[in-house]
């Protein structure tokens, strides 16, 4: 994502420099609460203060690999030399995230790096098709995705008590025979006893959430990657209708197809409000950090642009 206002503005923008000048100016006094229809005006945010002045500095450098970006580098998935990362908000999850990247999904389009940059250790990035095996913990592990045979989040622990009701059935059959085989004589309440600990033992793992998974392509990208047969088996979660925020919004599709870290906020707070039950009181507005701001400036462009 290296947009920023000037650049927006004098692409868009056909009357001239002079007013280009006059729209920039005008940018300087306008914050997020100055349009009454933006919907992300009441996140609870840390200050975009040292985001105002990364864009009045312009592009700078990352400090790994020296390229030249706006806010931070989509590639090293670090904040640029003029943004500070102690200025830069952390979020806690409550869950892992695994983003698994489409390969031609543009770096610099992608709204995946921002749960990276602000949730650094909870979230990792796949570029498909090097993605993990997920077989072995599917019974604790969601995709989001809808379909078919989704799930609403607030059903989420009832489909993966379920799925391992099944592994459990599954397994009886061993749980029960193993003594048998081992030992020709064995007290009938010993064995009872070890049938209902083994079965008791799979059941108490994995009936909890532990990791949820996020399709970062567009729409029409997807089929690959949802047909994989490394994700074939998870628990698929559809998230509830919300209407998107994203600039780059694909032609020929609802507003209601969410950016990627868009799907992954409002996902965390029906979690935290379904399955946690817990009152949500913003705590992971910060992840739209670098989406609001971005949408602020964008949004301000365009207006001053005559577009909207």
């Amino acid at each position: 994502m290296s947009i920023n206002s000037s650049t927006l503005v004098n692409e868009e923008n056909s009357q001239g420099p002079k007013r280009n000048t006059e729209c920039l100016e005008s940018l300087e006094l306008q914050t997020p609460s100055s349009f009454q229809d933006n919907p992300l005006q009441q996140l609870r945010l840390a200050s975009q203060e040292v985001l105002e002045k990364a864009k009045k500095s312009g592009r700078s450098k990352c400090p790994r690999c020296s390229s030249s970006r706006m806010f931070y580098c989509y590639t090293c998935f670090v904040p640029v030399e003029t943004v500070p990362t102690k200025e830069i908000p952390t979020v806690k999850l409550p869950l892992k995230i695994d983003i698994i990247k489409h390969p031609n999904e543009t770096d610099g389009k992608s709204t995946a790096v921002h749960a990276k940059l602000l949730a650094p250790d909870d979230v990792t990035i796949y570029k498909y098709p090097c993605i993990p095996e997920y077989e072995e913990k599917r019974h604790e592990i969601a995709l989001v995705f809808p379909g078919p045979n989704s799930v609403s989040v607030k059903d989420i622990a009832f489909h993966l008590q379920k799925s391992t009701k099944k592994d459990v059935s599954d397994n009886d059959d061993d749980c029960s025979r193993g003594p048998f085989l081992k030992q020709a004589k064995i007290e009938p309440k010993e064995e009872e006893k070890n049938l209902n600990e083994c079965i008791s033992s799979n059941r108490s793992e994995g009936t909890t959430l532990k990791k949820i998974i996020f399709i970062d392509s567009t729409w029409n990208q997807t089929n690959k990657i949802i047909s994989d047969e490394r994700l074939q088996g998870l628990l698929q979660i559809e998230l509830k209708t919300r209407k998107t925020c994203f600039w780059r919004h694909q032609k020929g599709k609802p507003d209601t197809y969410l950016s990627t870290i868009e799907a992954i906020y409002y996902f965390l707070v029906d979690y935290h409000q379904e399955i946690l039950k817990e009152n949500y009181k913003g705590q992971y507005d910060n992840l739209l950090f670098f989406f609001s701001f971005m949408y602020t400036l964008i949004k301000n462009a365009k207006c001053c642009a005559g577009k909207e």
